[in-house]
């Protein structure tokens, strides 16, 4: 099967960055044959029309709890502490491998959807084999590209990692699957008794990278990150989820050992890791990717992480220049860099760089064109970068190939079954519904609201009282 795009806009994401307008995008197979102007097809080629739309490669998702999308929103008004209370303490108990099959199943459609190709399952809801069995049958009904990362909020990584019910799923499921990568994760605490070596070691004798979620704010902090490192365990494969609190010193570690960061900024801002911490891997040298984390708080596409990211880079060199007297006159991140990240960066912290990421000869063709004549946001495009990073959205992801295959064409997906997906999203509501009880269920959704303090005012000079105006939950 061949496939030519006509006349897009190109944003290569190659080592130069080459930008091309008016130009081609030949797909033979599964890779990309030719990027250029004017390109010959072969007589069969599907031509798809990209005048007016952007083309770039398929985004890239580092970090992303799919189990929990069966609730979506329910935690819009959690902070950190109430997530890891409902999920790893009480309530996460309660999922069947059903419902994370169920979660797993939608999270991938929305994936694709959104023009993310490849996707990171951080998979910490897997109780059982017969859990991550699920996850895994999820991720093999969609025709996108996944990654699984297997852990087990349940018990320690010391545990799940040396069970034979692990050991046996990986042989059944992983070393001949589909799948396109594995990863194991799990947190190091700091516990000066370092536990998860025994975790580690797994890891290392399997031959797979480690995903970790490191400088959250009260629950990883830079003893994880020394341990890890006087231990030996900091490699070039591992991905550091946040790294948002973390010292000098352990980015410093990061860079030498060639890891790297997955900042999830609308959740680093929202529930507070810590401030997003690209400011900080910008002078330590550290590779970034992005990642979305959990649609039980926030949106499932790249573009709000894209956006979110670069703003808050910005805020914060505003505020630090602020704090001394001075004006910011040029900004040190610029769109194209997120972009970047966005794609490129992902690919190179999952070691596919030489696979996906970019559109170029001999890649896989995970390529997808934005594109919306009914939107008055698609046109003018002037600032490529610029227009992915703050103007497109969602809903102008035209046109999406995974591995040369149609997966999205015309704004509307191809062969996703979504009547399927929704019905077993609402059997897992039902059940965790009927399970919690009505009160507890809405209790868990509805965090109590503390008291606001106002400062008197001292210019009040009626007897208007502005406390009475606040919302009433």
């Amino acid at each position: 099967m061949s496939v030519i795009f006509r006349n897009g806009l190109v944003l290569t994401m190659d080592d130069a960055h080459t930008v091309l307008p008016g130009a081609d995008v030949l797909v033979v197979g599964d890779r990309i044959a030719e990027v250029g102007v004017g390109l010959t097809a072969p007589d069969d080629a599907e031509e798809i029309d990209a005048t007016g739309g952007i083309l770039m490669p398929g985004m890239i998702d580092t970090h992303r709890h799919m189990w929990q999308t069966a609730m979506r929103g329910y935690g819009a008004d959690w902070t950190l502490s109430q997530y890891f209370v409902w999920y790893y303490l009480e309530s996460g108990k309660l999922f069947r491998p059903e419902d994370v099959y169920a979660g797993n199943l939608l999270s991938a459609i929305e994936a694709i959807d959104a023009g993310v190709t490849t996707t990171v399952d951080w998979s910490h809801g897997l109780q059982t084999p017969q859990h991550a069995d699920a996850a895994v049958d999820a991720l093999e009904a969609v025709p996108g590209r996944f990654v699984l990362a297997y852990g087990n909020i349940q018990q320690g990584p010391w545990e799940w990692t040396t069970s034979d019910g692990f050991r046996d799923f990986h042989r059944r499921r992983i070393a001949n699957g589909k799948l396109a990568g594995f990863q194991l994760a799990f947190d190091v605490t700091g516990d000066p008794a370092f536990p998860e070596k025994a975790a580690f070691e797994v890891a290392r004798e399997l031959g797979v990278p480690v995903t970790t979620h490191a400088g959250v704010w009260g629950a990883t902090n830079d003893d994880g990150i020394r341990l890890m490192y006087e231990n030996g365990f900091m490699t070039p494969g591992t991905v550091y989820v946040h790294a948002a609190t973390l010292s000098s010193d352990s980015y410093h570690r990061i860079a030498a050992t060639g890891g790297s960061v997955s900042v999830s900024t609308e959740s680093e801002q929202s529930a507070g890791q810590g401030y997003p911490p690209t400011w900080q891997l910008r002078k330590h040298g550290i590779p970034v990717s992005l990642s979305m984390d959990t649609s039980v708080w926030w949106s499932g596409d790249l573009f709000s992480a894209m956006r979110t990211t670069l703003s808050a880079d910005r805020s914060r060199e505003h505020l630090e220049a602020h704090g001394k007297q001075e004006t910011v006159t040029n900004h040190h991140l610029r769109a194209e860099h997120v972009v970047d990240w966005a794609t490129r960066g992902g690919a190179k912290a999952l070691g596919m760089d030489s696979e996906v990421g970019a559109l170029t000869p001999g890649r896989l063709a995970d390529v997808v064109l934005l594109r919306n004549d009914d939107s008055p946001v698609m046109f003018p495009i002037l600032n490529a970068y610029g227009h992915v990073a703050f103007q497109a959205q969602r809903g102008d992801v035209h046109t999406v190939l995974v591995g040369g295959r149609v997966v999205k064409r015309d704004g509307k997906l191809v062969d996703a079954d979504l009547a399927t997906a929704r019905a077993k999203v609402a059997a897992t509501v039902d059940h965790l519904r009927e399970t919690l009880g009505e009160e507890a269920w809405k209790r868990g959704m509805n965090p109590e609201v503390p008291p606001a303090e106002l400062f008197d005012n001292p210019y009040q000079y009626t007897d208007y009282d502005a406390g009475s105006a606040q919302w009433k939950h």
